[in-house]
């Protein structure tokens, strides 16, 4: 139950949706695992009918109380004013009197059927009076006797102002929820929160957004669980969480118990592995543990929520017993490295050859892209290596940090880093161990000054070592926003790169100096990248997002080379799915980019939700892939959400100090801004990013293109000569060197709106004429409808309705055949101001046809307004307006006109 007044967060929409169904008359189901917030809801339910006048009447079963006869109705007429039981006869009264005071003795046939019809009666007055909204949580512990009485009632409340509200989990056999409520019965599973729904519930525990992002992932996002993971952060109250997790399985049947022990001993626990295991009722026993809230399943693999919960379940049972079911799992492992695993988990013994094999495993686990578990192997191959092997024993430390680090595992990087740093180890040993340290810090490496500084002394005297320490300096600026200082550094790197014959660290210094002198803006960067190409040498394992193929892919995409971009970094997902976790992620995100641009917006949300979500299980920087989801968002999906994503986003770069994704994120934030008509904070954003730009020597408009969304800030704010000033001084950077071609056809549709504003139509039209002929050779139809947006206002401006109104619906064609949701809303928004003001001549526009046309069908205003994803109202208004033009009165008149026209 959440602190009384706080929101409840995350839920608006389905509270909306509930209500909605509420306001129906149907009753409500909700189901959904233990803590998934159904409870919550229910409050929440509860207490706007109270403030609707509504009689509330709540209970709630409980497994202690489920074999209490009249429990939960005893609960509910405690509830119940005592001047409605006076309307009652004095048997009914009697009755429920006795049940109230606990006296529930007499169960016979008579004494049941009386407590029946005296509930029914109860609910009858009451709902005369007033409506009566009946709420019961833990339906499937309710007691089976006030059971019976609701299911009796729930049949005889047709026509009554009664609706029930059930929240169940469905778990007990033969349990049947929807008999307990009156139909219509509308079931609605409570989903998880979202990441950044999430990130709001967990403020108030002051964690950094790359711990919330992981917490999110742990929970599933289950809020109940992510409070209490949240609450461990400081290993205080780990104990709580544990007993929590040991309570929920007490839950649970034996089997059940059984077949998540399996799960728990299993390095990567699958359906698959489980029916090879025996485990014949699998199937049944995932489900029952899921509502429990002890794993998630996508149909195929498992998890723990949280991770730590198949601890607790492996140290349930004896050691002796557990090393045997190890040395069982070992015979019907998916893998021959799950094998090993199993094998050396059953015994702790130091081994020689046990170690290697364990090695072998690991290297093959590796191959096979199962990164988590080749560092689980390696790390149980430096345990079990005889003291007189020491040195071995460090290495294979170091490479468990290593793998460890790219696979998004920081327990084990830590666990091997310190003991690496602790014993007696060569410089190269501690070098690698920092940088699997610097590896895992992502985004937040420019953090990490301390220990950059101690492998710079730990690759004194190695070119090799020197080079890649410097190109990770040189990353660090990059990620800080200071080009400068990254250019300068990558240009030492490829020095040592050089003389260390290292090339493929030389053809990432390349991929650097390049970004970092485009951003400064000078005309060489494409040399740079072109040295590193050429090198023609493969990534090193998890650097593929630093190399110079994907910074070519980037140059694609603000090149205005969308396909181009597109097909390189579906080749490099493809590598990268078995790679590290931080290059599949930044594939992801170039590709939702992409995607977007391209006006695939559902591949877009797609791109961006398994960013974010292998964000958060490998506990990466949350940054880049709130970014991603930023960028869908607003293409194809929710401003709200998109505004969430960013501002968000914007926290967790702030905290680990990434001001390049910073002001990506701040640019997305200002575009909400302004599409939400907060024209001050839009602009006020894209002038800190002028600013900071300016400061730090940045000099090219095309990374993030924010100058178009300025200059439509400025016309609404009423400063259209700071807004041809900034035109103008764009148009002299992209006229000293080459940029893709969608750069000019911004500028020009931002300097169209500023001759609209000056009263020079003629020349804003040939602006935009020119803009919509660029953005359709490059297939950007998304740019190419806010062409015809601003196209539409221009001649609303200059009072020809008819042609405003056939741009603005040609831009919702072309945006409905994208499926961007919110350029779909405002483009509508704009159809309908149109069609309020003007003369058409009596002619239809094409969406009063069609709805003409939905409406001479028979479709009731609902269906045509459903269809159409608008408001009934707008339906409505549109109707009038159309008998208007047609000068008729009624649907009949329309229905004969359209049949003989």
């Amino acid at each position: 139950m959440r602190p009384p007044g706080r929101p409840l967060v995350g839920r608006d929409e389905l509270l909306v949706l509930l209500e909605a169904c509420l306001a129906a008359g149907d009753s409500l189901v909700l189901d959904g695992p233990r803590g998934i917030g159904k409870s919550a809801l229910l409050d929440a339910l509860g207490a706007a009918a109270r403030a609707r006048g509504e009689l509330v009447l709540r209970a709630s079963g409980a497994e202690a109380e489920r074999w209490m006869g009249y429990q939960g109705l005893a609960d509910l007429l405690g509830q119940v004013p005592d001047e409605h039981f006076a309307a009652l006869t004095s048997q009914h009264r009697l009755a429920l009197r006795a049940v109230r005071r606990g006296k529930r003795s007499g169960g016979d046939g008579r004494a049941r059927v009386v407590r029946r019809l005296a509930w029914h009666a109860l609910l009858t007055h009451c709902a005369a009076r007033t409506p009566v909204l009946l709420i019961i949580d833990d339906a499937h512990w309710l007691d089976a006797a006030t059971a019976d009485v609701f299911a009796y009632a729930a049949r005889r409340l047709d026509g009554l102002a009664v609706r029930v509200v059930l929240a169940d989990r469905g778990s007990e056999a033969g349990h049947r929820p929807h008999a307990l409520a009156p139909p219509p019965v509308t079931e609605a599973t409570v989903p998880p929160l979202t990441a950044a729904d999430l990130a709001e519930l967990l403020d108030p525990h002051g964690l950094s957004a790359r711990a919330t992002m992981k917490i999110h992932a742990d929970s599933a996002g289950n809020p109940y669980l992510a409070l209490a993971l949240a609450a461990c952060s400081d290993g205080r109250e780990v104990p709580r969480l544990r007993a929590l997790t040991q309570d929920k399985l007490l839950g649970l049947s034996d089997q059940v118990r059984e077949t998540l022990l399996v799960c728990a001993l299993a390095a990567r626990p699958s359906m698959r592995l489980l029916l090879r295991a025996g485990r014949d009722e699998a199937e049944a026993d995932i489900a029952a543990a899921a509502e429990a809230g002890l794993l998630v399943s996508d149909g195929v693999n498992l998890r723990f929520t949280p991770p730590d919960a198949a601890t607790v379940v492996a140290q349930s049972i004896p050691a002796a017993r557990r090393s045997q079911l190890h040395l069982d799992l070992a015979e019907v492992a998916t893998s021959a490295a799950e094998a090993e695993r199993h094998r050396a988990l059953a015994c702790a013994d130091p081994d020689e050859e046990v170690a290697r094999s364990l090695v072998a495993a690991a290297e093959a686990a590796v191959r096979g892209g199962a990164r988590a578990l080749g560092a689980e192997l390696y790390l149980l191959a430096a345990d079990r290596t005889p003291p007189a092997l020491e040195s071995l024993r460090i290495d294979w430390l170091v490479a468990a940090a290593e793998v460890g680090a790219t696979a998004g595992v920081p327990e084990i990087v830590h666990h091997a880093v310190e003991t690496v740093l602790g014993a007696e180890t060569e410089p190269a040993q501690r070098f690698r161990a920092r940088i699997a340290l610097m590896y895992l810090a992502g985004q937040g490496v420019a953090l990490l000054e301390e220990t950059v500084a101690a492998a710079f002394a730990d690759a004194e005297g190695d070119p090799a070592a020197m080079a890649f320490i410097q190109l990770w300096r040189s990353w660090a600026s990059m990620v800080a926003g200071s080009p400068r200082a990254a250019d300068d550094d990558a240009a030492l790197a490829v020095e040592h790169a050089r003389a260390a014959g290292a090339a493929g660290t030389e053809a990432m210094a390349h991929a650097v100096r390049a970004q970092a002198r485009n951003l400064l803006g000078h005309k060489d960067y494409a040399t740079f990248l072109d040295r590193g190409l050429a090198l023609a040498v493969p990534a090193a394992d998890g650097y593929r997002h630093l190399g110079p193929r994907f910074t070519a892919a980037r140059f694609a995409i603000l090149d205005d080379r969308l396909d181009e971009a597109r097909e390189d970094l579906l080749r490099m997902l493809a590598l990268v799915e078995r790679g590290a976790a931080e290059e599949h992620v930044a594939v992801l995100c170039g590709l939702a980019e992409v995607a977007a641009k391209l006006g695939r917006c559902r591949e877009s949300l797609d791109f961006a939700n398994r960013a974010m979500r292998i964000s958060g299980e490998a506990g990466l920087s949350p940054g880049p892939a709130w970014c991603a989801g930023a960028i869908a968002e607003l293409a194809g999906g929710n401003l709200i959400r998109a505004r969430s994503y960013a501002e968000r986003g914007i926290v967790a770069c702030r905290q680990e100090v990434d001001t390049l994704y910073e002001l990506r994120l701040l640019h997305l934030l200002a575009q909400v801004d302004l599409r939400c008509g907060e024209i001050a904070g839009g602009v006020g954003a894209l002038r800190r990013i002028q600013e900071f730009e300016r400061a730090h020597g940045w000099d090219d408009p095309t990374t993030l293109r924010r100058h178009g969304d300025m200059v439509a800030g400025l016309i609404a704010l009423g400063e259209p000569e700071e807004a041809d000033e900034l035109i103008s001084s764009v148009r002299r950077v992209i006229a000293a060197r080459p940029h893709g071609p969608g750069m000019a056809a911004t500028l020009d549709r931002a300097e169209a709106a500023v001759c609209a504003a000056k009263g020079d139509y003629p020349t804003a039209m040939r602006l935009l004429t020119s803009a919509k002929t660029t953005f359709a050779v490059v297939r950007q139809p998304i740019e190419h409808g806010h062409c015809l947006l601003v196209e539409a206002k221009v001649e609303r401006r200059r009072r020809h309705y008819t042609a405003a109104r056939v741009a603005a619906e040609a831009a919702l064609e072309l945006f409905t055949a994208a499926g961007a949701q919110p350029w779909i809303e405002e483009s509508r928004a704009l159809i309908v101001r149109l069609a309020e003001i003007g003369d058409t001549g009596g002619a239809l526009t094409a969406s009063e046809a069609r709805i003409a046309a939905m409406a001479g069908e028979g479709a009731t205003n609902q269906e045509i307004a459903d269809q159409l994803f608008l408001s009934r109202k707008t339906v409505e208004a549109t109707l009038t307006r159309i008998y208007r033009k047609l000068g008729i009165r009624s649907r009949a008149q329309l229905i004969r006109h359209i049949h003989v026209h």
